[in-house]
């Protein structure tokens, strides 16, 4: 029976604007996106000759049509019109669950771009991306990867220069932030602080790496709950303070993440911030996904 196995790569937000709430009640955002190495491990298995079976190393998680992992292999078949003979989906979690980096999408990329390699679909990249949209909006970028503007609701998507080489220190607080409730808070004030996403490209083109950095901002920060706010601060102080040339929060939360230029600033970085969050991680730049 064909087996693969393929890595499910965390987002970062480098910057995230959100322009305006839309018609059909989403929103249209602006934000450059920047992939990493830290991910979730997949494995596939067709022609087991029995329907969909899914596990994970998280009992939490739903192990059907529920996940997104799971909701993308089905659309696939469904799209194409292939029979894998059976399917087994096993995924094993690293990237923390409801953080800000869009673990569940990559999951569902990681699924699309596996099959379409197990099964020899041929599928282009854009055909992915189309079908990925169906199954969420962050799904297009992530089986597209590496450093990309995205627009709309975030299936619009244009490539950028790679991010200069550089390590990431991520640390995820303990606690949750729901995604409706800030985007209900966005809707209620006015934003008086925006990323510089224009001087973001700019120095992404030139390959200024502080240029970047000293321009990532998420517009979500403006909005949250005092008490979290804080939390979120104290951890940008800490990566700032270990020598990262900047800080931001990334999606909706609660992940903070820092870029370095250094791997033994970053370290440092790392290693305090572990001591009282268990979700903290060193890792690096990670460059466009391959079909």
């Amino acid at each position: 029976m064909p087996v693969l196995e393929i890595k499910a790569r965390a987002k970062l937000n480098l910057t995230l604007d959100v322009l305006g709430r839309r018609p059909d009640g989403f929103h249209d955002l602006r934000m450059v996106m920047q992939s990493v190495e830290l991910c979730d491990t997949i494995r596939l298995e067709t022609g087991t000759g029995r329907p969909l079976r899914m596990t994970s190393n998280l009992g939490f998680l739903p192990c059907n049509e529920k996940n997104l992992a799971a909701a993308a292999a089905l659309r696939l078949m469904e799209a194409v019109g292939a029979d894998c003979g059976g399917l087994a989906i096993d995924l094993k979690k690293r990237v923390p669950v409801c953080a800000g980096m869009a673990g569940g999408s990559a999951d569902a990329a990681a699924v699309l771009r596996g099959l379409n390699a197990l099964l020899g679909l041929g599928l282009s990249r854009e055909r992915l991306e189309e079908i990925g949209a169906q199954v969420g909006s962050d799904v297009p970028y992530c089986v597209r990867g590496g450093t990309v503007l995205a627009e709309g609701r975030g299936e619009r998507l244009t490539d950028l220069p790679c991010l200069p080489e550089c390590h990431a220190v991520l640390c995820k607080p303990g606690f949750s932030i729901s995604t409706p409730e800030l985007f209900g808070r966005i809707d209620a004030v006015r934003l008086r602080c925006r990323p510089d996403t224009a001087g973001l490209l700019s120095a992404l083109r030139a390959g200024d790496l502080s240029g970047v950095a000293r321009r990532m901002y998420n517009v979500f920060e403006n909005v949250l709950p005092p008490r979290r706010g804080a939390e979120v601060t104290a951890i940008k102080r800490v990566l700032i303070q270990h020598g990262a040339l900047g800080a931001s929060m990334s999606g909706t939360g609660p992940t903070v993440f820092g870029l370095f230029d250094s791997r033994e600033a970053a370290q440092r970085a790392y290693a305090e911030l572990r001591e009282n969050h268990r979700e903290s991680f060193l890792t690096e730049i990670a460059g466009p996904e391959q079909l």
